[in-house]
């Protein structure tokens, strides 16, 4: 499939050329491992590639938010899974946004060298779920100190992380206007908490996705651990979570490039009754119209980008743009395993890896419905559905 040369591509070239470093059978041994991609981390933090978003002053590339999801989309687009990594781009957008100058120093400059792993953010629980604002994870003061409470559930890559941006409820619910408010945000060192406190229960699933139940019982942390002002956690959290659903959203476009391509190149190549299946239309009509959805998904990508870009307002345009290329690239996925037939089920041939890996971007880290409701109340002014 012809590709052109657009703006960013410096960024493409250098990314692929990395992740030429790592081909498909790489990616392969680790799933079938249920391994983490921990070479290919490591090249990507090296190269600076996962300090994009954290500003120069403090020891980063200082990119966009446009140029940083191309960085996501490449990864995807070469065969690989972003969802291994991309934690590290966008969980410490919280910090960038809401920290302290001290918090900054402290943590920006060691997290843009790869000294530091921040790829964790501890909010969905097993009983509230999307619920967030009903969260029932708790943080009080005593003597000074921050004492934790409760469980979570989807928590990834605590394995690979030294630090956990943490949600907890720091004043009752029935004390509080509004359910968003009370909530704050806490930054957790792992490597301290975990067996203190903090047990961490993995959960295996569908696909190699490094994730965990964790158990807070009076875990104490230090008071400066606080992330922005107390009780408006909720909208700390914000900061990050635009940031992830558009960096995932590009991640999606990459996928959905890679099967187009993968199905485009399979069409053309495989012959039944003498003639390639690419020329039946009944095989080239989906890939075409598979093509246009992942098109028209990019561009609401590129509009989260330049809203996030510009300071403004971006929730509606980042939940957009994650429904709908999570959706272009399920099409995409399908279709590419339709086009394959049997052997698109072979492990050799990587369709049935990455047909997994999308197909999780449906439900997480933010499910259809939520979006849906999201616009229905805060594009179009319906009431809350819930």
């Amino acid at each position: 499939m012809p590709t052109e040369p657009d703006a960013h591509q410096e960024i493409r070239d250098a990314v692929r050329q990395l992740c030429r470093q790592f081909p498909d059978e790489y990616f392969r041994q680790v799933d079938a491992q249920r391994a983490y991609p921990e070479a290919f981390v490591d090249a990507l933090t090296r190269a600076g590639w996962m300090a994009a978003l954290i500003p120069q002053d403090y020891g980063g590339a200082g990119l966009t938010m446009a140029e940083a999801s191309v960085i996501m989309e490449e990864i995807n687009r070469c065969g690989g899974n972003s969802g291994a990594c991309h934690g590290q781009m966008y969980v410490m957008n919280a910090i960038v946004r809401s920290g302290s100058e001290e918090q900054k120093r402290r943590y920006l400059p060691p997290i843009a060298a790869g000294e530091l792993r921040i790829q964790s953010m501890g909010v969905t629980e097993p009983t509230t779920g999307s619920d967030t604002t009903r969260l029932k994870t708790t943080a009080m003061k005593k003597d000074g100190r921050w004492v934790i409470n409760g469980q979570k559930v989807w928590i990834s890559r605590i394995q690979h992380s030294d630090m956990m941006i943490l949600l907890a409820r720091t004043t009752p619910l029935a004390e509080v206007k509004k359910r968003s408010e009370g909530l704050s945000c806490f930054l957790v060192d792992l490597k301290a908490a975990i067996g203190r406190g903090l047990t961490v229960r993995p959960i295996p699933n569908m696909v190699n996705h490094e994730t965990n139940e964790l158990f807070f019982d009076d875990l104490e942390i230090p008071a400066e651990s606080l992330l922005g002002p107390e009780g408006q956690g909720f909208r700390t959290l914000l900061d990050g979570l635009n940031a992830e659903r558009t960096l995932i959203a590009a991640e999606c476009i990459g996928d959905g490039y890679w099967f187009i391509e993968r199905a485009a190149k399979y069409a053309n190549e495989r012959v039944v009754f003498g003639r390639p299946i690419g020329r039946n239309q009944g095989v080239q009509f989906p890939i075409a119209e598979a093509y246009i959805e992942l098109e028209a998904a990019n561009l609401m990508r590129w509009q989260a980008c330049a809203r996030i870009d510009a300071h403004q307002d971006a929730g509606a345009q980042a939940n957009m743009a994650k429904h709908l290329a999570a959706k272009a690239s399920w099409e995409a996925a399908n279709v590419c395993l339709q086009t394959h037939g049997g052997f698109g089920f072979a492990c050799e041939y990587d369709v049935e890896r990455k047909f997994r890996e999308t197909r999780l971007y449906q439900v997480a880290p933010i499910s259809t419905n939520m979006i849906f409701s999201y616009v229905a109340e805060h594009v179009l002014g319906l009431p809350r559905s819930y």
